[in-house]
């Protein structure tokens, strides 16, 4: 979906500065949501990229005020209540009010080896690539309304395959609860440039991992 949270090639932000020495968590409470997303991802009402969309979903105004991890939150709090797995009253109150969801795969402390698994997304092709490294691509000017891995800031740009990365399940129907739908998935190096006219440093190139049903073949 086109939204604030596609950031890449936005004016405006200024600069990414890294942080000295950044902790892993700036807080106990980061390192909390984490575990609750993992935790609760793998009760299997929902994947990493329903995850995505509902972090993307977020109001523009509460996703530039939020932190990273907060984002993370609020986007499980919303997930966890549209599968009717916690309440807005049980959210208010910090504890169980209501039978638990019985919908929901129960965990225990046995699995936390598949909580931190991130699971196998590669899949058998029903087809051979249709792209090879070298060949000259030009991403398509989609707009979709759900999620997509597609940046909004390559729409309509030529570039060139740099890597041929297998057959995975294509993201933007996984968020939708298609498991079952799976393309091939390419590296695809830009000439900045090509992204950001000729004002743009010439030793910059930037590298995007795009799925087939993205590119168009150039002429």
């Amino acid at each position: 979906m086109n939204g604030v949270h596609d950031m890449g090639g936005m004016h405006g932000f200024g600069k990414v500065v890294p942080e000295p020495n950044e902790p892993v968590f700036h807080a106990p409470w980061e390192a909390r949501v984490l575990a609750m997303v993992r935790a609760m991802g793998a009760t299997g009402t929902h994947n990493i990229d329903m995850s995505r969309f509902a972090r993307e979903s977020l109001p523009p105004d509460v996703y530039l005020a939020s932190s990273y991890y907060k984002r993370w939150q609020l986007a499980l709090e919303n997930l966890l209540q549209d599968r009717a797995l916690v309440g807005a009253d049980e959210l208010a109150a910090g504890r169980a009010l209501h039978p638990a969801n019985v919908g929901a795969r129960p965990l225990t402390a046995a699995d936390h080896e598949r909580v931190l698994s991130h699971g196998d997304f590669a899949r058998p092709a029903a087809a051979p690539a249709r792209f090879r490294i070298g060949d000259k691509v030009r991403m398509k000017n989609i707009n979709p309304a759900g999620h997509t891995r597609l940046p909004r800031y390559v729409r309509g740009r030529c570039g060139t395959i740099e890597h041929v990365r297998g057959c995975h399940v294509f993201a933007d129907a996984s968020a939708l609860g298609r498991r079952d739908v799976a393309h091939w998935l390419y590296a695809v190096a830009f000439d900045g440039r090509e992204l950001w006219g000729e004002g743009a440093d010439p030793t910059v190139t930037v590298s995007v991992e795009a799925f087939e049903p993205y590119l168009e073949a150039m002429a």
